[in-house]
């Protein structure tokens, strides 16, 4: 027979050194539940392990949970419920000890003086091109606006700077800036998959099996639109693209820092302005039937750039703005964003 668990004390417990990002977990019994709250500051795939022993040893997640548990987490004041009599397990304990494991959903990489950061992207469905907010001023290669379905994937919380090039590349193209925090330019596609070769190499260890890539152009702007956080934005961040992007009314003709302006909904950066951006895809024509993990035209001449730049316009740095360029072009306001897939 299953006995309801007294919670005689209010618990308020310790996090592990790998869950920085919750706090403030409180364990109280309500009826024939068991309620656990906590505060988080960053998106988390979140654990609820149990202890039968005071706190000696603690059990994988107890069943029959219902709340916010599993993956992806958003910020907040949060809460757990546990069904006791909905389990399929006999707590025969009269006391009990919870832990909330947050996992941060984001990548940090390490390499020598430099750090990046990779930004979780839940998969979704959103429509891609010339939606509404955008405006009366698209162009026609971004019709018909069509719907998209993505699965999970990493992106780069800024673009490429010039610190990371250096450090796989041995230099940097663009010493005009010399500083490390600046993105790089005066890339080509046909170099940046240099670059994210040597890059899947250093860090083979720790991709479990995923590897850095450009992103596909869908995969682009799901993440500049705010994925399944997006607020519809005309620009990534903002309907005033003066506070998301360097542009060329605000930039003096040249790109800045990454990771100054303010983030989009996801929490990345630059993603309108600053520099181009180049994208895994070779540049084509839209088609207005539903795709899923789409990877653009199958053959082409061109390869598609995305975000705008220091010297370019408002218009260009729209989410949904499309550009292209030969993959063996350099110019000095065209860089990279990675992805992990």
């Amino acid at each position: 027979m299953k006995k309801i668990i007294y919670l005689f004390l209010i618990l308020a417990l310790p996090l592990s050194a790998f869950a920085q990002t919750a706090s403030n977990v409180v364990a109280a019994q309500v009826g024939n539940t068991i309620e656990i709250t906590y505060d988080l500051d960053q998106p988390a795939q979140v654990t609820l392990l149990l202890s039968l022993n005071g706190g000696a040893t603690y059990s994988p997640t107890p069943k029959a949970l219902t709340g916010d548990v599993g993956m992806n987490i958003q910020p907040g004041h949060k809460k757990i419920i546990w069904n006791l009599f909905s389990d399929d397990h006999n707590w025969e304990i009269e006391r009990a000890r919870f832990k909330v494991v947050a996992l941060n959903m984001n990548k940090e990489f390490y390499l020598g003086r430099i750090s990046f950061k990779m930004i979780y992207v839940e998969g979704g469905t959103f429509t891609m091109g010339a939606t509404s907010e955008q405006g009366r001023g698209t162009d026609k290669d971004e019709k018909p606006a069509h719907q998209v379905t993505l699965s999970d994937y990493y992106i780069g919380q800024t673009e490429v700077t010039q610190g990371l090039w250096e450090e796989i590349m041995g230099d940097v193209p663009l010493k005009k800036y010399n500083g490390s925090k600046y993105p790089v330019a005066v890339v080509s596609w046909e170099e940046c998959q240099k670059f994210i070769d040597k890059l899947n190499r250093a860090f083979a260890s720790q991709l479990s099996g995923k590897r850095f890539a450009l992103p596909t152009e869908a995969q682009w702007e799901y993440a500049a639109r705010g994925g399944k956080k997006s607020k519809g934005y005309k620009y990534s961040g903002s309907n005033t693209v003066g506070s998301v992007a360097w542009y060329k009314d605000n930039s003096d003709q040249l790109s800045h820092p990454v990771g100054v302006k303010t983030a989009n909904e996801l929490d990345i950066y630059d993603m309108s302005g600053n520099v181009w951006e180049w994208c895994q895809d070779w540049y084509g024509s839209y088609s207005s039937n539903p795709q899923t993990n789409p990877k653009g035209a199958s053959s082409g001449s061109d390869r598609v750039m995305r975000g705008g730049s220091e010297i370019n316009d408002a218009k260009a740095c729209r989410v949904s703005f499309r550009n292209y360029e030969a993959p063996e072009s350099h110019y000095s306001n065209i860089g990279l964003r990675l992805v992990i897939q």
